[in-house]
């Protein structure tokens, strides 16, 4: 049988002593339960309210930030500022391949080279440059293995270096720095870009006939004596390499045309340039480098001489084809 009791239990709205106190999540204090303190000791007073992390997302993606950041992606003509933070975002999403195809030092150089190209010539320059990366990278990685069994890869597997950075780019580095400061006026502004292009279109066209010979050529000839060498010999040709090269010439070049860097008459006179000064360093390899003296001739030295000649021979025929056009 149920027992009832025979006076009501009085329940209390305060919380029992021997339970903790928990804090309010809507206070801006904290308890801490201690049987030993005052309670106004128990109480931490807090004036500042800490940044949530909506507000601290807020702070940093400032849309006035944003948005400045944007105007000076699109500075026309472009600052230093503008191809300086191009560059950071570029490198950064692009590291995977840089990494493939440079060292860490090769790296910094190529930051370098970015950024100046960035500022001499935009996007359209630095597209072009980046277009000359790939292609480059693409051929020195083609049959790999089998170049390094002969033993004509190039070191690192491929991976270049702050030297052969700086020896595929110094021409064109030289007309950048020309156009940035205005060297002869508006008259030598187009110049400048040709020489740019025709520079890194000499060196594409060196790199891919060097790299696709190694890869596929049947017969590599001593393009002084006509004589037959293995291949990887300095100074040494191939029909397979040469036509490559001049593939790659004619595909780089209609690309500084499609981006409007150059004109199609140009885009020919780069071709052809890049071709005269290919040959021209298969003469200086296969007479002069490693020979007795020639020491410090290095294929980076050489490659500073093959893409200046090219870039020298078409703003010569540039002007030549004007002269006559007049």
């Amino acid at each position: 049988m149920a027992t009832f009791l025979a006076s009501p239990i009085a329940l209390s709205s305060k919380p029992p002593p021997f339970l903790p106190k928990f804090p309010n999540p809507i206070s801006k204090s904290f308890n801490f339960p201690s049987n030993n303190l005052n309670p106004k000791t128990q109480t931490i007073l807090i004036n500042k309210r800490m940044p949530t992390l909506i507000q601290a997302a807020e702070t940093v993606l400032d849309p006035g930030l944003i948005q400045q950041a944007i105007h000076l992606l699109q500075s026309s003509p472009p600052t230093w500022q503008s191809a300086l933070l191009s560059n950071i975002l570029i490198f950064i999403l692009g590291s995977p391949l840089l990494v493939s195809g440079l060292s860490l030092s090769g790296i910094a150089a190529a930051f370098l080279l970015g950024t100046l190209t960035w500022r001499a010539f935009g996007s359209s320059g630095f597209l072009l440059v980046a277009t000359y990366f790939v292609l480059g990278t693409a051929a020195t990685k083609v049959k790999m293995a089998q170049k390094e069994a002969q033993g004509v890869a190039e070191k690192r597997r491929g991976r270049r270096g702050p030297g052969s950075v700086i020896g595929s780019s110094a021409a064109g580095c030289v007309c950048a720095f020309l156009s940035i400061y205005g060297i002869g006026g508006d008259t030598f502004a187009r110049l400048w870009v040709l020489g740019f292009v025709a520079s890194f279109c000499t060196k594409l066209s060196d790199t891919v006939s060097s790299e696709i010979g190694k890869a596929y050529g049947k017969t590599t000839y001593l393009v002084t004596t006509f004589n037959i060498v293995p291949r990887g010999t300095e100074g040494a040709v191939s029909i397979e390499g040469t036509f490559a090269g001049l593939l790659a010439s004619f595909l780089l070049a209609s690309v500084a045309c499609i981006m409007g860097e150059i004109y199609v008459p140009e885009a020919i006179i780069c071709v052809i340039a890049s071709q005269i000064a290919n040959l021209g360093e298969s003469v200086i390899g296969a007479s002069l480098q490693e020979k007795q003296g020639f020491q410090w001739l290095n294929n980076d030295v050489v490659n500073v001489i093959n893409i200046s000649i090219g870039s020298i021979l078409a703003v010569l025929m540039q002007q030549l084809v004007l002269l006559n056009s007049t």
